[in-house]
């Protein structure tokens, strides 16, 4: 496909990183369409256009890069989504790999590592920056395969600890006994080879939160 025919939006809540995305994919023949500062802004152009590709930021206002895929995923979207930011920690890519983003690079990488995975998911492969080493990616596959252990019943769990439930609330919400709580806490504990500490699925949680 001819750069000129790739239709692109950005969307990033800092002007100089989206201004100079901007410049650089245009400079290069990109087609950018338009450009978002926020998450529902990013939404609403995005759903509007149905870009070839759209650009997002983890972290802006209103909704985050996540939950903008995550929307227009639902609303049967063509669009390739490539996000861009600055974390590289495993609990971003890993999320990044749940819901299925066609690359993830980061905001040092070269416009010619972003030419290249523009030219990669435009084929439909799947680009991860090549800053993140071959071992870190094992084992981020190695934590989903984890996840993947867990029942719907542990999922729900882990989603209202997510929501700061209590164990009691829990209990109430799921009308089930405490005992039974306390149980898919140990049992996601252990396929997730957390510490057996009190706060330890908390604080699991906090860092893999969507």
């Amino acid at each position: 496909m001819f750069k000129k025919n790739i239709s692109i939006i950005i969307a990033d809540d800092h002007p100089i990183m989206l201004n100079g995305l901007q410049q650089e994919l245009q400079q290069a023949g990109y087609n950018v369409l338009a450009t978002a500062t926020n998450g529902t802004s990013a939404l609403e152009v995005i759903n509007l256009h149905q870009p070839n590709i759209a650009f997002l930021d983890i972290e802006m206002p209103f909704l985050n890069g996540f939950e903008v895929v995550k929307r227009l995923k639902d609303l049967q979207s063509k669009t390739l989504f490539i996000m861009m930011s600055y974390h590289k920690e495993k609990g971003f890519v890993v999320q990044a790999k749940n819901i299925g983003l066609n690359g993830y690079l980061l905001k040092e990488d070269s416009i010619e590592d972003i030419e290249l995975c523009i030219s990669e998911v435009v084929k439909g492969n799947i680009f991860y920056s090549k800053s993140f080493e071959d071992n870190f990616e094992l084992l981020v596959d190695e934590e989903l395969r984890k996840i993947n252990l867990l029942t719907s019943s542990e999922r729900t769990i882990i989603r209202l600890i997510a929501n700061q439930k209590t164990s009691l609330e829990i209990c109430e919400i799921l009308s089930i006994s405490k005992r039974t709580v306390e149980k898919h806490r140990t049992n996601i504990i252990s396929k997730l080879d957390l510490k057996s500490k009190n706060d330890t699925l908390s604080t699991w949680i906090k860092s893999h939160k969507e």
